[in-house]
């Protein structure tokens, strides 16, 4: 058998085994390249593999569920027309966010709605975690608490402190999602805390009690 004539598709060119990272980021092009030729089923895949964390950021922006999934469908129509002209040579998910950011708060300016709906799933996570009923409904309430005081962020704050201290992401791809130099990220960041800090002091003292919180924001 000859051997020789088979390939074993983990192998990069290199001849170094492909780590699962490699793989994966290997296959995401292949199916980006894809979409971009036209193909429909490709772009299916990219929305699949992003739609939860498009909607979930657009809903950390608006605080509403309904509004959230108008924001993603808009997100998805925006890449369709436009996923020809993205550089394969960029992260996708990092352009995917900067859209999803931008969207959001192009509605914010024209809906001026934020009606956070945490408090309404409180019951179903006490269904379902009958043992901590109390911690779940505490951590409910903080969250409940945090929602109403972003209201008091701008645009660019809510940003950065979604993708950040919400969504997880570090200050460099932070920057590179909002367009904004890492200092810039970090006085925002900074900004975004303290008047959080301030609403939570002033209008939730006791829900940061019972918590358990003290008086202060995490460090980035």
């Amino acid at each position: 058998m000859p051997f020789e004539n088979l390939k074993d598709k983990n192998i990069a060119k290199d001849g170094a085994k492909e780590s699962p990272q490699e793989k994966e980021e290997r296959e995401l092009l292949d199916t980006i390249k894809k979409a971009q030729a036209g193909e429909e089923e490709a772009f299916q895949k990219i929305v699949q593999k992003y739609k939860a964390q498009v909607a979930g950021i657009a809903y950390r922006m608006v605080g509403d569920y309904e509004d959230a999934k108008d924001i993603s469908q808009m997100v998805f129509v925006k890449v369709y027309q436009n996923l020809n002209r993205f550089d394969t040579t960029k992260k996708l998910s990092t352009w995917l966010y900067r859209i999803t950011i931008n969207a959001s708060i192009d509605f914010i300016r024209k809906f001026r709605k934020h009606r956070f709906e945490v408090l309404d799933n409180i019951m179903g996570e006490l269904k379902e975690k009958k043992n901590d009923v109390e911690k779940v409904y505490q951590r409910g309430l903080v969250r409940w608490a945090i929602n109403e005081a972003m209201d008091s962020l701008n645009p660019k704050q809510r940003s950065v402190f979604v993708l950040r201290d919400l969504e997880g992401l570090d200050i460099k791809e932070v920057a590179q999602i909002t367009g904004m130099p890492q200092a810039t990220v970090r006085w925002y960041l900074h900004r975004a805390r303290a008047k959080l800090r301030d609403e939570l002091i002033k209008h939730h003292p006791k829900i940061l009690e019972k918590a358990g919180i003290k008086y202060e924001m995490q460090k980035s």
